[in-house]
């Protein structure tokens, strides 16, 4: 399986992570080349419709990444951010289903 981003910006978004968060983001994201999108909690979240969040944490904070599987096994990172309140925000969602949209 192969991660890819939807476009430079959302890999240059990803990648400025803060070092903690975003080597929490890396082990997960073997972990889900190893096993599969759906490893559940504390890792992953289903969001709907063949969504999913990876649930990075570190030392400075809490990140998120909203990718989708394509044909089964190509990982597809749509949006990447960093977690500011208790729930992801509904605009922070839409942007992820669009992009889904797209591919």
């Amino acid at each position: 399986m192969d991660d890819h981003f939807f476009n430079r910006k959302v890999e240059r978004e990803t990648l400025s992570f803060p070092p903690g968060i975003l080597a929490n983001l890396l082990h997960i994201l073997e972990m889900i080349e190893e096993y599969g999108p759906a490893l559940g909690k504390p890792h992953t979240s289903p969001m709907g419709d063949g969504l999913f969040e990876v649930r990075a944490k570190g030392k400075e904070g809490i990140g998120r990444s909203l990718f989708c599987s394509v044909k089964g096994k190509e990982v597809v990172i749509l949006h990447s951010f960093i977690k500011k309140s208790q729930r992801t925000s509904k605009k922070e969602l839409d942007l992820a289903r669009k992009r889904m949209k797209e591919i």
